[in-house]
């Protein structure tokens, strides 16, 4: 596969990029001296995107610029309208060629069952119907050589006992808000962590089937960052949790790695590994694959279920409205 030309921009497309690994990541990209980069981060709040691009700009690389444009995952109509400025500054050449759109965004609910704009429980409806949409939309600006890469979660495979395992119920059930019978004893707050670890086996599913129809030279991989104490994911969670996630939890990374998993990462740590996964020349052509951090690893059983994924695909394409 062709790599870029010496001194030719290329796009990277970050989604949820003003805080965590998503910020980490932008700012390992932008300090790449390999470029030149153009980092666009599709953001909810304008004041926090313009906050987060100054921050980013002031430590850039020589080359290498950022922007924030508005988009809400939790809004189809906000991906389409994002979609549509971004492919027309692509094809006019206001904006350089894209090179991967890493989809990183993502919320973990609470004990209250909410829903996007769309009616879609949020779960589901912001980490995987949103980027469905968004990754679709784009396919016609992801010309050769270019990558997707979709973050995932070690919670997705049952066999880490991480957490509350996925109960897959199809995707018009998930996008309800409605779990397999197996959860159904399960108290609100299970449900809610229930249906995080769901939709990121939904990741995966996705992740598969796009790489299984991309063209030569397009590629998709899955990251799974591990846990990262102290980032944005779990703002919907109760307060109490809230604070102990976001204070307490990243001073005892030595105890959870012995206690709990090993795969316990700074936000820095996670997103240079990203930023890795989006940017590495001997990535190029990997494609279908899941990355524990920067090592090549399978993810669960469940994942590689094909009809399943296949399925999926059928259905988000319904439940999306995007082309067929």
């Amino acid at each position: 596969m062709a790599l870029q030309a010496a001194g030719e921009a290329r796009t990277i497309i970050l989604t949820g990029g003003t805080s965590g690994i998503e910020l980490a990541a932008a700012t390992a990209i932008l300090g790449d001296r390999h470029g030149p980069w153009h980092v666009v981060l599709p953001v909810r709040d304008a004041a926090r995107g313009s906050e987060a691009t100054a921050s980013l700009a002031s430590t850039a690389a020589g080359g290498n610029t950022v922007e924030a444009m508005t988009m809400d995952l939790a809004s189809l109509e906000s991906v389409r309208t994002f979609v549509a400025e971004l492919t027309g500054r692509v094809k006019s050449g206001r904006v350089p060629a894209v090179h991967a759109l890493v989809c990183n965004a993502g919320v973990q609910m609470g004990t209250n069952l909410t829903r996007t704009d769309d009616g879609f429980e949020s779960t589901f409806g912001v980490n995987h119907l949103g980027h469905f949409a968004l990754v679709d939309a784009l396919l016609p600006v992801l010309n050769a050589p270019a990558r997707v890469v979709v973050t995932s979660s070690d919670t997705h495979d049952p066999a880490l006992k991480l957490g509350p395992a996925p109960a897959w119920s199809g995707a018009e059930a998930l996008a309800r808000g409605e779990l397999a019978a197996s959860a159904k004893a399960d108290n609100a707050f299970v449900a809610g962590q229930r249906r995080y670890s769901t939709s990121k086996l939904a990741n995966l599913y996705f992740t598969y089937a796009l790489a299984r129809r991309l063209p030569e030279g397009v590629t998709a991989n899955a990251f799974n960052p591990g846990m990262v104490p102290g980032t944005a994911l779990g703002r919907s969670l109760p307060a109490p949790v809230r604070f102990v996630a976001k204070h307490l939890l990243p001073h005892l990374t030595w105890l959870l790695r012995r206690v709990l998993t090993p795969n316990i990462h700074s936000a820095a740590e996670s997103g240079r590994a990203l930023a890795w996964l989006a940017t590495a020349p001997e990535l190029a052509d990997t494609t279908g694959r899941y990355f524990d951090g920067r090592t090549r690893a399978r993810s669960s059983e469940e994942s590689y279920d094909v009809e399943r994924a296949e399925q999926l695909w059928t259905d988000s394409l319904k439940l999306t409205g995007t082309r067929v």
